[in-house]
């Protein structure tokens, strides 16, 4: 579902009817709609892509490069104060796309990293490599570039000058950036604001520097040089980015939890009361809110896996196994397959009677202890998925799920 843009605010909104009418819809036709981000192992999950940019009343935009000197002056201006807001406050960028769902997405062949950097494009990051040893603002040439498609039969795709790297968390295209974190579930109007702040912390710095006397093109370089370990033009998706990344400073969030534990940190506090945003007491009401939204979701998904497995995969075990009562030498490993479901179910529902108290605390209990006991729970139960009689299984098979429209 691709929106024409429009003002964030009312963007937001229309996303969110969107899916309130995509529920509705669904449930009319007796259907689900899963915004899950990740509702299949194995398969890519669902994500947003909150196309994002910054322009005045007079509809100058700040992400596009122009046609003149000034809008291109302006353009590298607003890269600098994005890329230095970006640096500074990674985690609270992280904060804006957390959640249970996203957890399983970051990260994964088809997501970007949970690392937050920019991608402006390479032949920007040259520019800024330029205006960092000395040169000008102006200079850059955001030519529309091809991209070669692999097939003799075709011609080369049209791109744009930068064309977007898909391993990004927060590529350039074109006229805008693309904040492509934020979870199919979300609503995108928290990711966008900070978006917003982020960038209203960079020129607040940019302004303080040039109201101290610096002029405008030496201001730009120090924020590019001060901050520009935040850009990357790699491949997100390789072993290496990781290891690059913690060498530049740049933390690896990739749980709720740890990035939760960073919101109303001191720094936090900080931006979000200088760009009149949220108070210190509001910055602890949305970590605990979103803490508790965390819990919620995790505690839910045990609490369904645990009635599924107690009255319907156990009793439809059992019955398999009677089939087989006068032909044991048929029934293979069923018996071992289908005790450890019991047994791993049965430690799970232990470990829930155990959820410590405290915000913080829970939820990292339910991602460091119980989450993994849950997907050895879901591994026993999958195996036994292909050993139950067909006509037994009581609920839909994965393979119907996935395949039922073939």
């Amino acid at each position: 579902m691709s929106p024409i843009y429009c003002a964030a605010s009312a963007s937001a909104d229309y996303n969110v009817l969107f899916m309130e009418i995509a529920h509705r819809e669904a449930g009319a036709m007796g259907l689900a709609v899963l915004f899950h981000e990740k509702p299949f192992a194995g398969i890519n999950g669902s994500g947003k892509h909150a196309n994002w940019s910054v322009g005045t009343d007079t509809g100058v935009n700040f992400f596009h490069p122009g046609k003149s000197d000034a809008e291109l002056e302006l353009f590298v201006t607003a890269v600098a104060c994005l890329t230095w807001g970006l640096c500074e406050h990674n985690d609270v960028l992280r904060c804006a796309v957390v959640g249970a769902g996203n957890d399983h997405r970051l990260g994964a062949q088809e997501a970007p990293p949970a690392i937050m950097s920019l991608y402006p494009g390479v032949g920007f990051e040259a520019h800024m490599e330029s205006i960092i040893q000395g040169g000008e603002l102006l200079g850059y040439l955001a030519n529309k570039g091809s991209a070669n498609v692999g097939a003799n039969a075709a011609m080369p795709a049209i791109t744009n000058a930068e064309d977007r790297n898909r391993t990004a968390p927060f590529p350039h295209c074109g006229n805008r950036f693309e904040f492509r974190a934020v979870g199919s579930a979300q609503n995108c109007a928290m990711p966008v604001a900070i978006c917003n702040i982020i960038l209203g912390a960079g020129m607040a710095h940019l302004s303080q520097m040039i109201e101290g006397g610096t002029c405008l093109r030496d201001a730009v370089a120090q924020m590019f040089t001060e901050t520009k370990h935040v850009i990357f033009t790699g491949d997100g998706y390789s072993a290496e980015w990781p290891v690059e990344a913690e060498k530049r400073g740049l933390k690896n969030l990739d749980n709720t939890p740890k990035a939760l534990a960073t919101f109303n940190s001191p720094k936090a506090k900080e931006l979000f009361q200088a760009m009149g945003v949220l108070s210190a007491e509001e910055c602890d009401a949305r970590q605990r809110v979103m803490y508790e939204n965390y819990n919620t979701c995790m505690s839910i998904e045990v609490t369904t896996i645990l009635s599924m497995i107690e009255t319907g995969i156990l009793p439809a075990c059992a019955k398999d196994m009677s089939t087989y009562a006068h032909a044991p030498f048929l029934a293979g490993d069923r018996a071992k397959v289908y005790l450890s479901i019991k047994e791993e179910s049965d430690k799970l529902r232990q470990l829930m009677a155990a959820v410590p108290s405290g915000d913080a605390e829970e939820a990292t209990y339910f991602c460091d202890v119980v989450k993994p006991q849950m997907a050895v729970t879901r591994e026993f139960v999958d195996k036994a998925e292909g050993l139950i009689e067909r006509d037994l299984y009581p609920y839909p098979t994965y393979e119907s799920m996935v395949y039922s429209h073939h």
